[in-house]
């Protein structure tokens, strides 16, 4: 490994988690970004919307390839993780989801010879990955730069722990409202606990196995989840009220529609359902020859993605997209986040090899 290459891109991740971006903050790393592109590009080749940009050349002759990042992270848990280097560890909110990975495109922009590679090379920095679907800062890029939609290839920088993750899982939320009636705690029989009413749903869910799903030879996961509760008024009060957050996980291919009938279904007119928030899945493209280049430079067999990324987006645009990064998925969200500088390298060298490469 040369250590020159080693260092930049370990000090440059580092720089970058010491940047709070928090989802809805992002105005400070989205400035340090721009200030950077302003060193390497022409002004015409930079495009902000909000907290987000496009980098590089939007009309170009060659096969159009993007190399994608969020600037967001979670909310940092009270307990802290001081961005530092220790050995071949980066710490700190957002060293692997994903502020290594922004690392890693900043350094192939600087170091590549741009004009004559085999593809253009664009590079989507962009908000609000971490919140819902429709908030996304991706949204508005595509708006702008309608050139997006004419991508060949793209590559979402998520944490893949440096293998292709191909596809992604769709997802939705449901509100489960279960209504009872108020009663004094110390006479439950004048009443109607909503809380109770809701166990048997709960007890099912908990019992509910995942359902595996191959597509194109990868088998994906469904996955159905209470995540947040909340109901009652008082202590010695008989919930009337009670609502569930349900998450469902569903495969590629199975339409948003579909994933809402589902949970109809499951449900079975017990509660009052809506959906507060509908992400579509993304699909396979075991067919495109940059996904088959990559796949091959990266060492590994592809994977399933047993998550919800920004495939799904490009996807609905019909542009062929996968998942590849150097972040850990296990680190993700971590109350001690840290990343490997080691597969910052990897991730460099594997991008550097596909985007100079002529298949």
């Amino acid at each position: 490994m040369t250590l020159a290459l080693r260092s930049v891109l370990a000090e440059r991740a580092l720089q970058l988690v010491q940047i709070h971006s928090v989802i809805g903050h992002e105005a400070a790393i989205a400035d340090h970004v721009e200030a950077w592109a302003h060193q390497h590009y022409p002004p015409d080749e930079i495009v902000r919307v909000s907290h987000s940009l496009v980098v590089g050349r939007r009309v170009d002759a060659r096969p159009t390839i993007a190399l994608v990042g969020h600037l967001d992270t979670v909310p940092a848990h009270p307990e802290g993780n001081p961005p530092r280097l220790e050995g071949d560890r980066l710490f700190g909110l957002g060293s692997s989801d994903m502020k290594g990975a922004l690392a890693v495109m900043m350094a192939l922009a600087e170091s590549l010879p741009r004009d004559t590679l085999p593809v253009n090379l664009l590079l989507v920095f962009y908000e609000r990955e971490e919140g819902p679907f429709q908030e996304s800062g991706l949204g508005p890029l595509f708006e702008r730069v309608p050139e997006l939609k004419g991508l060949r290839f793209a590559i979402a920088m998520e944490p893949t722990d440096g293998a292709v993750q191909v596809g992604c899982v769709g997802t939705l939320h449901a509100t489960l409202r279960f209504q009872g009636q108020a009663a004094h705690s110390a006479r439950p029989w004048q009443g109607k606990n909503a809380i109770h009413a809701a166990g048997p749903l709960l007890t099912e869910l908990a019992a509910r196995e995942r359902t595996p799903v191959i597509v194109e030879g990868h088998t994906f996961y469904e996955v159905m989840s209470a995540t947040l509760a909340k109901g009652g008024r008082a202590r010695n009060v008989v919930a009337d009220s009670f609502e569930l957050n349900v998450n469902y996980r569903f495969a590629p291919g199975k339409p948003v529609a579909q994933a809402q009938a589902d949970v109809f279904a499951f449900v079975g007119g017990r509660c009052e359902v809506s959906f507060i928030d509908l992400a579509p899945s993304g699909k396979l493209c075991g067919s495109n020859p940059w996904f088959q280049a990559l796949e091959k430079l990266s060492g590994r067999p592809a994977e399933a993605k047993q998550a919800w990324t920004d495939v799904a987006r490009f996807s609905e645009l019909g542009v062929d997209a996968v998942n590849f990064g150097p972040g850990e998925t296990a680190q993700a969200h971590q109350r001690g986040e840290s990343a490997s500088v080691s597969a910052l390298r990897h991730a460099y060298d594997t991008l550097r090899a596909l985007l100079t490469a002529r298949p």
